[in-house]
């Protein structure tokens, strides 16, 4: 059998390699944090469905975590952020969950999440000429 490293992108390759992580991850976590998994996807709309903004996250064992948050140019500084990410951290406490961590460059929203109590637990210098912060608060 010759093996090869491939570009080709299909979702069931990814669905593999996903599940598989999950599988050798789940081995190693105690019995009660076990199939603790779950999409978090909160969407600010409007009557007719349009979408202007979100949360795309997932619960994973005992966290929340925070892959995207988007608010659309015209409703920042509405709330609209704020709502979404209390809305996150209400599901992740029902959820039972111990922390959400999230990251962030510095061009981004670094005050935005310090204000809602997150705190810095690692950076890198230099990512793209920014800063790249992650983030953690304990719920």
């Amino acid at each position: 059998m010759e093996l090869h490293i491939s570009t080709e992108v299909n979702q069931t390759d990814k669905a593999y390699i996903r599940n598989k992580m999950y599988e050798f991850n789940s081995a190693h976590f105690p019995a009660e944090l076990k199939g603790r998994y779950q999409e978090v996807n909160l969407f600010v709309k409007d009557d007719q469905g349009n979408v202007f903004g979100g949360i795309l996250s997932e619960i994973c064992w005992n966290w929340l975590e925070v892959h995207y948050l988007y608010v659309s140019e015209e409703l920042r500084t509405s709330g609209y952020g704020t709502k979404l990410m209390a809305e996150a951290e209400n599901i992740a406490r029902d959820k039972k969950c111990d922390f959400i961590k999230l990251d962030t460059l510095s061009f981004q929203a670094l005050d935005f999440y310090r204000k809602l109590g997150f705190e810095v637990y690692g950076e890198i210098q230099n990512a793209g000429g920014f800063t790249h912060y992650y983030l953690k608060k304990d719920l």
